[in-house]
Protein backbone atom coordinates (compact mmCIF):
# COMPACT_ATOMS: atom_id res chain seq x y z
CA UNK A 1 0.00 0.00 0.00
CA UNK A 2 2.88 2.66 1.17
CA UNK A 3 4.38 1.78 -2.59
CA UNK A 4 1.49 2.05 -4.20
CA UNK A 5 0.98 5.73 -2.26
CA UNK A 6 4.24 6.35 -3.30
CA UNK A 7 4.04 5.70 -6.86
CA UNK A 8 0.57 7.32 -7.61
CA UNK A 9 2.04 10.89 -5.56
CA UNK A 10 5.14 10.97 -7.59
CA UNK A 11 4.88 8.69 -10.66
CA UNK A 12 6.25 5.52 -12.30
CA UNK A 13 9.68 7.08 -11.99
CA UNK A 14 9.91 6.84 -8.66
CA UNK A 15 10.18 3.27 -9.31
CA UNK A 16 14.02 3.02 -9.32
CA UNK A 17 14.34 4.63 -5.85
CA UNK A 18 11.34 2.30 -4.70
CA UNK A 19 12.98 -0.59 -5.65
CA UNK A 20 16.00 0.49 -3.73
CA UNK A 21 14.77 1.22 -0.72
CA UNK A 22 13.01 -2.27 -0.30
CA UNK A 23 15.72 -3.79 -1.31
CA UNK A 24 17.72 -1.80 1.54
CA UNK A 25 15.52 -2.85 3.67
CA UNK A 26 16.08 -5.94 6.29
CA UNK A 27 13.73 -8.02 5.11
CA UNK A 28 14.68 -11.27 3.15
CA UNK A 29 14.98 -11.33 -0.48
CA UNK A 30 12.24 -13.14 -0.88
CA UNK A 31 9.94 -11.17 0.60
CA UNK A 32 11.21 -8.14 -1.15
CA UNK A 33 10.87 -9.68 -4.52
CA UNK A 34 7.20 -10.83 -4.00
CA UNK A 35 6.31 -7.11 -2.30
CA UNK A 36 7.78 -5.52 -5.83
CA UNK A 37 5.99 -8.38 -8.09
CA UNK A 38 2.89 -7.75 -6.05
CA UNK A 39 3.55 -3.95 -6.36
CA UNK A 40 4.24 -3.93 -9.97
CA UNK A 41 0.58 -5.92 -10.76
CA UNK A 42 -1.49 -3.60 -8.86
CA UNK A 43 0.31 -0.88 -9.88
CA UNK A 44 -0.02 -2.05 -13.89
CA UNK A 45 -3.79 -3.13 -12.82
CA UNK A 46 -4.86 0.28 -11.60
CA UNK A 47 -6.91 1.52 -14.97
CA UNK A 48 -9.28 -1.95 -14.28
CA UNK A 49 -9.27 -1.66 -10.45
CA UNK A 50 -9.66 2.43 -10.55
CA UNK A 51 -12.76 1.52 -13.67
CA UNK A 52 -14.57 -0.95 -10.84
CA UNK A 53 -13.52 1.40 -8.24
CA UNK A 54 -15.73 4.39 -10.10
CA UNK A 55 -18.73 2.30 -10.20
CA UNK A 56 -19.19 1.70 -6.36
CA UNK A 57 -17.61 4.63 -4.80
CA UNK A 58 -20.32 5.99 -5.86
CA UNK A 59 -20.39 10.29 -5.69
CA UNK A 60 -16.63 10.00 -5.04
CA UNK A 61 -14.47 11.03 -7.76
CA UNK A 62 -11.35 8.65 -7.62
CA UNK A 63 -8.83 10.96 -8.10
CA UNK A 64 -10.39 13.24 -5.23
CA UNK A 65 -10.28 10.64 -2.66
CA UNK A 66 -7.49 10.47 0.25
CA UNK A 67 -4.50 9.09 -1.58
CA UNK A 68 -4.08 6.26 1.26
CA UNK A 69 -7.86 5.07 0.66
CA UNK A 70 -7.43 5.24 -3.17
CA UNK A 71 -4.23 2.55 -2.68
CA UNK A 72 -5.87 0.34 -0.10
CA UNK A 73 -8.83 0.11 -2.15
CA UNK A 74 -6.51 -0.31 -5.26
CA UNK A 75 -4.70 -2.94 -4.22
CA UNK A 76 -7.83 -4.75 -2.33
CA UNK A 77 -9.64 -4.61 -5.69
CA UNK A 78 -6.48 -6.45 -6.96
CA UNK A 79 -6.28 -9.17 -4.95
CA UNK A 80 -10.05 -9.41 -5.08
CA UNK A 81 -9.81 -9.74 -9.44
CA UNK A 82 -6.47 -12.40 -8.86
CA UNK A 83 -9.06 -14.65 -6.50
CA UNK A 84 -6.19 -16.34 -5.19
CA UNK A 85 -7.07 -15.18 -1.44
CA UNK A 86 -10.85 -15.54 -0.07
CA UNK A 87 -12.96 -12.32 -0.25
CA UNK A 88 -13.08 -12.08 3.70
CA UNK A 89 -8.95 -11.68 4.12
CA UNK A 90 -8.92 -9.27 1.71
CA UNK A 91 -11.73 -7.06 3.12
CA UNK A 92 -9.80 -7.24 6.36
CA UNK A 93 -6.80 -6.72 6.04
CA UNK A 94 -8.09 -3.42 3.39
CA UNK A 95 -9.96 -2.75 6.96
CA UNK A 96 -6.87 -3.08 9.27
CA UNK A 97 -4.99 -0.77 6.85
CA UNK A 98 -7.15 2.05 6.70
CA UNK A 99 -7.68 1.97 10.66
CA UNK A 100 -3.64 1.60 10.78
CA UNK A 101 -2.97 4.51 8.23
CA UNK A 102 -5.97 6.82 7.52
CA UNK A 103 -8.96 8.15 9.11
CA UNK A 104 -11.50 7.46 11.72
CA UNK A 105 -14.10 7.60 8.65
CA UNK A 106 -12.20 5.79 6.13
CA UNK A 107 -12.79 1.72 7.28
CA UNK A 108 -16.60 2.35 7.05
CA UNK A 109 -15.89 3.93 3.04
CA UNK A 110 -13.33 1.45 2.27
CA UNK A 111 -15.50 -1.20 3.70
CA UNK A 112 -18.78 -0.39 1.90
CA UNK A 113 -17.09 0.24 -1.43
CA UNK A 114 -14.76 -3.19 -1.21
CA UNK A 115 -18.11 -5.36 -0.26
CA UNK A 116 -19.96 -4.26 -3.51
CA UNK A 117 -16.88 -4.57 -5.58
CA UNK A 118 -16.36 -8.11 -4.25
CA UNK A 119 -20.65 -8.54 -5.08
CA UNK A 120 -20.07 -7.42 -8.31
CA UNK A 121 -16.68 -9.90 -9.10
CA UNK A 122 -18.70 -12.90 -8.00
CA UNK A 123 -21.53 -12.57 -9.78
CA UNK A 124 -19.48 -11.56 -13.05
CA UNK A 125 -16.02 -12.68 -13.90
CA UNK A 126 -12.68 -11.97 -12.31
CA UNK A 127 -11.19 -11.15 -15.76
CA UNK A 128 -8.02 -11.09 -14.21
CA UNK A 129 -4.80 -13.26 -16.73
CA UNK A 130 -3.60 -16.13 -15.33
CA UNK A 131 -0.24 -15.64 -12.72
CA UNK A 132 2.69 -15.87 -14.23
CA UNK A 133 4.86 -18.46 -13.61
CA UNK A 134 8.22 -16.96 -12.10
CA UNK A 135 10.62 -18.98 -10.32
CA UNK A 136 10.80 -18.91 -6.87
CA UNK A 137 13.45 -16.52 -5.62
CA UNK A 138 14.00 -14.93 -8.73
CA UNK A 139 13.60 -11.43 -9.03
CA UNK A 140 10.94 -9.70 -10.79
CA UNK A 141 11.64 -8.16 -14.19
CA UNK A 142 12.48 -4.22 -14.26
CA UNK A 143 9.82 -2.07 -14.44
CA UNK A 144 9.54 -0.11 -18.22
CA UNK A 145 7.65 2.62 -18.51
Amino acid sequence: MQGLCCLDAQGAGAWALLEEFLRDSREPALIVDEALRLLRKAFDDRPVSDELLARHARRWDLPRLALVDRNILRLAVHELRKGSVPPKVILSEALRLAREFSTAESPRFVNGVLDAVAKELQNGSRDMPPEENTPEGEPPPPYKE
